[in-house]
């Protein structure tokens, strides 16, 4: 059943330009650009007026149910969609249709009144969603319990935190069941167990058939919580559906992929006074006559690096290979050797059938005596793997970094 239906809604700010010279601080500027004003045109001081239209022709429909992440860059209208879905401000264009209670986190403190307690709040914040008060009770030990303000509940919530305020907002957000819940990037401000504790609580409420939006930069979050997932630019909406399908392309639109970075000149290199990177290279295999990687495509890393210290020293190389999302794949390291000054190499070599299809990025790191880090190289190279599937009917992106081909039998047996 559809619970939210938007069509082509926008909506539109009005953004004000004064022309003229910016005014200076000291007396003296001050003085003199009242001076210059007042024999000036008076059309150079007026104010223009400029459209910003932060989402334009958005339409799209969630289902009951629905885990949606929504993901863009800084600016691209994310949050300016949560209110308008809110309802704390109306599109300027376009018909919202939603099907039950929301409740939203947009804000630290939303909907809280500063000088009423945390316990005062509560019931504040179950009324405002429509909760009668015995549902309110029904709830209150656990809100309190998840929220762990049992020692402040009886303190004006101005005196509160950050992290308590957020607590306290998501823990009756998530615990009065509204139909639809509203969340956006504010639950950064807990710590990583508050976040996780979050996460696990708005999933359990997707499963009790609660619908959840989401907006996050942590795309991890987004890629365990969400089922969907819609991705805005600049007020449009470019894609809506599979999350890990929008992901990979929301990845491979920011990042600029290549299979190889080289650099001639030393003092221009990535590094320090003790090593620079020379090289880093990706060569891969490549199958029938292709100019693509994909999951069957064998490939070598190889690496050149200037060596600057003086004088035999223990080196290797650490290799991490990570997901654009943030997480390592996997970590290599060469032996540590001794190597005198120059230029030194590595090479390694993944194989075929190994890597799942997704947007990759390699970092290095140079260590001394197997634990001193002489530099660490961060993301010198970023690739993509591409998908292949051959008898099979699986539908939307296989799951997880690694597909690996490991034999995986199936019989009949008699009964």
């Amino acid at each position: 059943m559809t619970v939210i239906e938007a069509e082509n809604i926008s909506k539109k700010y009005i953004i004000d330009h004064k022309s003229g010279n910016v005014k200076g601080n000291t007396i003296r500027e001050i003085v003199t650009d009242n001076f210059k004003n007042f024999f000036k045109k008076k059309v150079e001081n007026e104010i223009s007026h400029e459209d910003f239209w932060a989402l334009k022709n958005v339409s799209f429909k969630i289902n009951q149910g629905d885990r949606v992440g929504i993901i863009g860059s800084n600016g691209a209208g994310k949050s300016t969609m949560l209110k308008v879905l809110s309802r704390i401000t109306e599109p300027s264009e376009g018909r919202i249709t939603i099907k039950g209670r929301v409740a939203s986190l947009l804000e630290v403190g939303t909907g809280f009144h500063p000088e009423l307690s945390g316990r005062e709040n509560i019931f504040l914040n179950g009324a405002i969603l429509g909760m009668k008060r015995q549902e309110i009770k029904d709830h209150f030990d656990e809100i309190v319990d998840f929220a762990g303000v049992e020692k402040f509940l009886d303190t004006p919530v101005k005196r509160y935190s950050s992290g308590m305020y957020v607590r306290l907002g998501f823990a009756i957000s998530a615990h009065l069941e509204p139909e639809i819940l509203i969340v956006d990037e504010v639950l950064a401000v807990g710590d990583a167990e508050f976040q996780r504790k979050c996460l696990g609580k708005m999933k359990d409420a997707s499963n009790s058939g609660r619908t959840i939006l989401f907006v996050s930069h942590n795309l991890t979050a987004v890629q365990g919580l969400c089922n969907k997932a819609m991705y805005l630019q600049k007020g449009s909406l470019l894609e809506m559906g599979e999350t890990n399908l929008v992901l990979a392309n929301y990845l491979s639109n920011i990042q600029k992929t290549a299979l190889e970075s080289s650099w001639d000149n030393l003092e221009n290199a990535p590094g320090n006074d003790k090593v620079r990177l020379k090289k880093i290279k990706l060569s891969p295999d490549y199958l029938d006559n292709l100019k693509h990687i994909d999951v069957r495509t064998s490939f070598k890393i190889q690496i050149e690096f200037w060596n600057m210290m003086e004088n035999d020293n223990n080196l290797n190389v650490s290799l991490h290979l990570n997901a654009l999302t943030g997480e390592c794949i996997f970590n290599i390291g060469t032996p540590s050797i001794s190597l005198k000054k120059g230029i030194i190499s590595a090479e390694c070599k993944i194989p075929a059938n190994f890597m799942n299809d997704g947007s990759y990025a390699i970092s290095l790191m140079i260590v001394k005596d197997k634990s001193t880090v002489v530099h660490n190289f961060e993301e010198v190279l970023i690739f993509e793997i591409e998908d292949y599937r051959e008898e099979t009917t699986w539908y939307g992106k296989w799951p997880g970094y690694v597909r690996p081909m490991i034999d995986f039998p199936i019989n009949q047996l008699e009964y």
